[in-house]
């Protein structure tokens, strides 16, 4: 069950990451008239003897049009934090950092990675969100916290609840992330859009739905404490 939310950020720990978290659940509250982040820890290093500044600049620049056109996309706003994967700070100041900005922002949901996940930085921004956001409920800040499905994330994600698309939301969301060039497969062959497009269809049947759905945990730890 989800409650009615006014300031919602999906926190990712790569571009394209908050997206897939959280663009079903952006895509609802925004059309509610909330207003919605997508925020990115990192950003891409290009790798190779030869590169040159200057191509690094123009990567991150058609990297940053992604981030702005797919957070549009959704009615969202974008943060870009834009730490190399080599300098990312330690995770007590990090999570610092995070309390900070969604106290700031009057923050009152929050999406982000799950713990069961295959990938470092994934599990840096799932360490770091879920503390800050256990930190700022001390305070009497009324945060609820979701772990979005993320196809690297899957390890122990029993989802808690379901959020139901239409035919026409569903689009729109595979429409944001195919802002993306790595989504498109021009980086790699995953195929993402075969995979987020078969498990909406599979969390609906979950659900006992028809049409398709997106699944998301809450973070039990918190809320039991």
């Amino acid at each position: 069950m989800m409650g009615s939310y006014q300031r919602v950020i999906s926190i990712g720990a790569h571009p394209l990451d908050a997206e897939i978290l959280g663009g079903p659940l952006l895509l609802r509250y925004a059309a509610k008239g909330a207003r919605c982040t997508t925020m990115h820890v990192t950003k891409g290093r290009l790798t190779g003897p030869g590169v040159t500044p200057a191509q690094q600049a123009a990567y991150d620049k058609t990297l940053h049009e992604e981030m702005a056109n797919a957070a549009a996309a959704l009615g969202c706003d974008c943060n870009a934090l834009d730490y190399f994967s080599a300098q990312l700070p330690g995770t007590a100041e990090f999570t610092r950092l995070i309390a900070d900005y969604l106290r700031e922002q009057k923050a009152d949901c929050v999406i982000t990675h799950a713990r069961g996940t295959l990938h470092p930085r994934h599990y840096y921004t799932y360490e770091t969100v879920t503390e800050a956001v256990r930190l700022l409920r001390q305070e009497g800040l009324p945060i609820q916290l979701f772990y979005g499905e993320n196809c690297e994330d899957l390890a122990g994600f029993t989802p808690t609840c379901y959020l139901t698309m239409t035919q026409q939301v569903l689009d729109a969301w595979l429409g944001a992330l195919q802002q993306y060039s790595i989504f498109n497969g021009k980086v790699n062959d995953m195929p993402y859009y075969e995979y987020y497009h078969s498990m909406a269809i599979i969390r609906s049947i979950e659900a006992g739905q028809h049409g398709f759905a997106k699944a998301y945990m809450h973070a039990a730890l918190l809320d039991n404490e």
